[in-house]
């Protein structure tokens, strides 16, 4: 089990660390290109859809040909990918690669989340999860980094390093055992359990915290700048609540692990919905800045008990957990998109303060909703 975790998580670290390495590089692609916001958009944003539009059917591939050929499929489209996006000198070329990123992004994260839940004891699910989140978010640490050395040395010399380090994790993968064999289930049974209310619900709780942060994406950063802060300072507050996520998730996995998923879900949330009070009410930097960092704080406590949550119900559901991975996936993507689409839009049409206590409101109203919800306890196997 330790190998695969780890495992799991240099795939997911690898995978998000090239997803987050784009944002040091737009800037370079506007000048080569001429491109305007819109069109950088459509580049920043071509993963995300890749993620979005391939989360289910990647799912059903885990359940067919088993995760670990899944995740081998997804390494070596990201290394392929990769590389033409190093070497890329047209911006179509460019957004076809980053699109095809973020479809082995999918094949890749469904493959590694339903490998580890399907090995990991059920009392160590939230943990297992809780590191391969924590590490992911670590990924998103570094990914500027890579991006900023990519712009400085060339793309084409990092980028087609990606399929180096992408065979080398391929290879690893097909050496490590999988600890069952893949399960065919019927599409007739798995619609009838995907469109019942458990997993709505379970699934709402993973998108929920998810369009929380597409909204602090768009929302922060155009506070921060209208109260006079730069750059510097945006990066700052995003590397430090980044930091803290990644160190919150797995300890808020474990802790699920012992006392359920309702009392860190909730805690998690209801952290969220004041800090975007914060975000809407602040008048100064330090203000928002500490609403930034206590928002991360909540999503560290409330994202592993979420899809561990969600794992379990799938299990209780007789879902297959390769379709609760790629809900996961799915959830998360859906949830960025509408938080920045919807949190950009009404900012710009009544200001910053609406949308950012929109999304308290509905965060507060999901706390009530899932002390409710998740009232049934983790069932602990019998000691002895």
């Amino acid at each position: 089990m330790r190998r695969l975790l780890i495992l799991a998580s240099a795939m997911v670290f690898f995978d998000v660390a090239f997803y987050a390495a784009i944002a040091p590089l737009l800037p370079d692609y506007v000048a080569e290109f001429g491109l305007n916001e819109a069109e950088a958009g459509i580049l920043a944003a071509a993963y995300a859809a890749g993620t979005l539009i391939v989360s289910l059917p990647a799912g059903l591939l885990a359940t067919r040909i088993g995760p670990r050929r899944t995740v081998i499929i997804g390494l070596l489209l990201l290394g392929v990918s990769s590389v033409v996006f190093g070497f890329g000198k047209q911006i179509a070329v460019l957004d076809a690669a980053r699109f095809a990123q973020g479809v082995s992004g999918a094949l890749i994260w469904s493959g590694a989340l339903t490998w580890l839940i399907t090995t990991a004891p059920p009392e160590r699910r939230g943990s297992v999860i809780g590191t391969a989140l924590g590490t992911a978010i670590a990924g998103a640490l570094i990914g500027p980094v890579l991006g900023g050395v990519a712009a400085e040395f060339g793309t084409e010399v990092v980028f087609s390093a990606v399929m180096g380090v992408s065979v080398v994790l391929a290879l690893f993968a097909a050496r490590t055992p999988e600890a069952r064999v893949p399960a065919i289930q019927p599409l007739g049974e798995v619609m009838t359990a995907m469109l019942g209310r458990p997993i709505l619900t379970a699934t709402a709780f993973v998108a929920i915290p998810s369009l929380m942060f597409g909204a602090v994406e768009v929302l922060v950063p155009l506070r921060i700048d209208a109260l006079g802060g730069g750059h510097l300072l945006i990066a700052a507050g995003f590397i430090v609540g980044a930091g803290l996520e990644a160190g919150l998730a797995p300890l808020a996995g474990r802790y699920s692990d012992r006392v359920g998923r309702r009392t860190p879900f909730v805690a998690g949330i209801a952290i969220c919905s004041v800090a975007m009070v914060g975000i809407a009410l602040g008048q100064a930097l330090g203000m928002v800045l500490a609403a930034l960092i206590l928002a991360s704080l909540g999503a560290g406590v409330c994202f592993a008990p979420a899809m561990s949550s969600l794992s379990e119900t799938a299990e209780r559901s007789g879902l297959h957990q390769g379709f609760a991975a790629g809900l996961s996936n799915m959830a998360w993507a859906a949830g960025q998109v509408v938080g920045a689409l919807a949190g950009g839009g009404l900012a710009t049409a009544v200001g910053f303060a609406a949308p950012s206590l929109a999304v308290s409101a509905l965060m507060a109203l999901t706390a009530v909703y899932a002390y409710r919800a998740l009232a049934v306890p983790v069932v602990r196997p019998a000691a002895g």
